[in-house]
């Protein structure tokens, strides 16, 4: 039995309480770990009906440290390094304005971790016919996800207003945020999902 599960949980557990303290805005840290709080009760109320791999696991305690990070700076914030050299090799340095925190961008792109274990979810437990499939749900599971939660921080960003609003929202001026947020969302997706064809086996 792998007890790695146990130890990204305590990791996981460590950091939240230490960035917990004295965020920059609290009202933004609640809305940016709300949908944290869901996807780790999520696992852990699943845990023992079904295993993902420690590589799924990996990949989802990677991200949801990474955004915890972002939600105690908000994601404009966060006073280090943004991810810009990366994003820059995935030939996708246009998108990104000078200036500009890409530390949300990086973030998107990330999202797409979760397509590694929707393919080993959905393939493992024979509820789709083929790995092509299982990638192919994958994707648009993830496109739904990245469009809808666009629209939550722009109803968020509307309702609440003011620097809280505007630091969950994240666009820092850039009129075109979403779309690039979606786009990366779904890059990420590709790969993730694309390694998880070549690496799940049924069972």
């Amino acid at each position: 039995m792998s007890y790695l599960p146990h130890i990204f949980l305590s990791l996981y557990l460590l950091l939240f309480t230490v960035l917990a303290i004295e965020p920059y805005d609290r009202a933004t840290w609640y809305a940016e770990n709300i949908p944290v709080w869901i996807a780790v009760g999520t696992l852990l109320l699943t845990y023992r009906r079904f295993r993902f791999s420690d590589t799924a696991y990996f990949l989802m305690w990677f991200f949801l440290c990474y955004h915890t990070i972002g939600g105690h700076w908000t994601f404009e914030r966060v006073p280090f390094g943004t991810g810009d050299e990366l994003l820059g090799m995935l030939g996708l340095d246009t998108l990104f304005p000078e200036g500009r925190n890409n530390f949300d961008r990086l973030g998107h792109f990330m999202v797409g971790v979760f397509a590694y274990p929707i393919v080993e979810f959905t393939w493992r437990r024979g509820l789709v016919s083929s790995r092509g499939v299982a990638f192919t749900f994958a994707l648009f599971a993830l496109g739904f996800w990245a469009a809808l939660y666009e629209v939550i921080e722009m109803w968020y960003a509307v309702s609440e207003g003011g620097a809280s609003g505007a630091a969950f929202l994240g666009s820092q001026g850039d009129v075109w945020d979403a779309q690039k947020d979606m786009l990366l969302d779904m890059l990420g997706a590709m790969l993730f999902g694309g390694l998880a064809w070549w690496r799940v086996e049924k069972g």
